[in-house]
């Protein structure tokens, strides 16, 4: 596998310089064409093979305007403070993949961070943290035609259930089409589902493993096939339940960490043993970790996979 040239020179490592970003800024505003073709220059994945779990790095949190970790309000703001961090996570073979927002795949794929890696759009950002109609999760990222040319492997869309609240059936039906659309185009549907809740005036996801199961049951019918579908789920408690109520292939995401390290890996750990889980899909945990050590965080992460 030959790397391609990235159209933009990457910074170097441990670079705090405020201009190291600014070839991106400039290939966009002179020669936006340039994202396509770093797109048809790249080396593809050599596609998901059961048995060899895949590890991505999740990267589409600021689209929807959740910019926390570990309740520090703007830990996310900063876009070329989260480059460095992607940088340095996506320099680790053992991270195949990432799944981030058109924004930032664009960057990525001008930076030349993504020869052989798993490519997957995020779809659904319109359900912004805190709006009042959140639940009306509206698709207004990559669409499926997008993600073709793009040569990306799939599309995800986050799937809040939310029983007291009307606007779930137009979300529902929105995902359904979006499976539907990126099953037409042959990429895989990433689906993340949560039976959610209004507490005190924020949307918040049930956790528990009856609540997981239920949404997975339900996530799992949306659209015309499922051949094509995953699923995202969190880390709970009781996994073996969760994972006996699908047969389709799961990666588990991490979600904004609340315990130590040591505990999240635990739980990671006895997760990825199960049947039909392939792999990890994680973003905050690993890009902002407790001690700043983002090599670290994806090393420790990696060692958990089974191949």
């Amino acid at each position: 596998m030959n790397a391609t040239s990235p159209l933009v020179r990457p910074p170097a490592p441990g670079s705090t310089d405020p201009a190291r970003y600014e070839d991106l800024t400039r290939i966009r505003l002179e020669d936006p064409d340039a994202v396509q073709r770093a797109a048809d220059a790249r080396v593809p994945h050599a596609r998901p093979v059961h048995g060899t779990q895949n590890f991505i790095v999740a990267a589409d949190h600021p689209a929807r305007g959740a910019l926390s970790v570990r309740g520090v309000a703007d830990a996310m703001a900063d876009r070329r403070d989260l480059l460095d961090r992607l940088l340095t996570a996506l320099a680790n073979p053992a991270v195949d993949g990432v799944l981030a927002s058109p924004d930032i795949l664009d960057d990525l794929l001008l930076l030349g961070a993504l020869d052989g890696k798993l490519v997957f759009g995020s779809m659904n950002r319109g359900g912004l943290s805190g709006l009042v109609n959140e639940i009306d999760d509206r698709f207004t990222g990559h669409t499926a035609r997008h993600l073709k040319r793009l040569g990306a492997d799939g599309g995800k869309m986050l799937t809040r259930i939310h029983y007291g609240d009307p606007a779930t059936v137009v979300a529902l039906e929105s995902t359904a089409h979006a499976v539907d659309a990126l099953a037409e185009q042959s990429l895989y549907a990433m689906v993340e589902p949560f039976i959610s809740e209004t507490v005190n005036g924020a949307i918040r996801n049930d956790l528990s493993p009856e609540a997981v199961i239920r949404s997975a049951a339900i996530a799992s019918g949306l659209g015309a096939s499922s051949a094509r579908t995953w699923m995202k789920l969190p880390v709970v408690p009781q996994m073996e339940r969760v994972m006996a109520a699908t047969t389709l292939p799961t990666v588990l995401l991490g979600g904004d960490p609340t315990g130590s390290p040591d505990e999240v890996f635990a739980t990671w750990a006895e997760a990825l043993a199960l049947p039909g889980v392939q792999g990890l899909t994680v973003g905050r945990t690993l890009l902002y970790p407790e001690d700043g050590d983002v090599a670290g965080a994806v090393a420790t992460a990696a060692s958990l996979l089974h191949s």
